[in-house]
This record gives structure tokens, sequence and C-alpha cells, in this order.
């Protein structure tokens, strides 16, 4: 049923993550579909840039894609079928982004219980299931 499904990863909760994870895993064994994961970093403040090493931004990209690596390695598909990206901006912008340039019909997300704090600014997976243009299954820890 679905064949190119997105999930975006949080690679500093990766708890999180898992049960999206193993759901996404799951429909596309069954659909003989394929997983992307994905980690949006956020941008570096300009105010930080002098106080931060030259290759932090490189530093953590490189963490990012070994957490993710690790990631599509637990996932039970063969190595053609999961693959990784690390992109970054905003998060909710880049995760739309990148379900547009592959083409995805399903974006699986974890999602934190609702706080009282959610309910006034919003959250990563509220935007994402507003504008996203394909299914978007929310999954709760």
């Amino acid at each position: 049923m679905y064949k190119n499904i997105l999930v975006p990863v949080d690679v500093a909760e990766p708890d999180l993550a898992k049960l999206a994870i193993d759901t996404a895993c799951t429909m596309a064994r069954t659909s003989n579909g394929s997983i992307r994961l994905i980690n949006v970093m956020p941008m570096t403040p300009v105010m930080l840039a002098e106080y931060v090493p030259p290759d932090f931004d490189a530093q953590q990209r490189q963490t990012a894609e070994d957490a993710l690596n690790k990631l599509t390695g637990n996932c039970g598909l063969t190595p053609g079928r999961v693959s990784a990206t690390v992109r970054q901006g905003g998060i909710y912008h880049e995760i739309l982004e990148e379900a547009k340039a592959i083409g995805a019909d399903l974006i699986v997300m974890s999602s934190h219980r609702p706080a009282m704090r959610t309910y006034f600014l919003g959250s990563n997976a509220g935007h994402v299931v507003r504008y996203a243009q394909c299914s978007v299954l929310v999954v709760r820890n």
C-alpha cells in the first residue's frame, strides 16, 4: 500500500523514535516498500558561531549520520530498502521538503503526549500533519 515511507528521527531521543521506526518497518515489509529516516539539525545561531569550533556543523552532521546508520541496521529490511539523510534547517519545513523530494506517500512520526505548552505553541508533528501532501501517521509514545 505505502511504497515510500519517511520517518523523522530526533537522534537525541532514539527511544522516542523506536516505535515509529518499528511501525514504518512493519508497513514497508507488508507492502514491499522502503523507508527513509531523516534527522533535521537546527541552524547554529549566529551569536554562538564564534564560540563553537569551525567544524561544529560537520561534527554534528557526522554524529547524526552515525546514529541514523545504527538505526537503519535494526530495521530488518534489506539495505536497498532503507536509507537515511540529515538535513539542516527548520524541523517541519525540512521534513516536508524531504517528503516531497522522495515522493513519500506516508510520513510516520513519533509525538510526545500532549502537554499544556503544545496546546498553545503547536508542535512539529502538528505542522507536518497540517501541511503534508501525503498521509501522516503520528505514533504516540
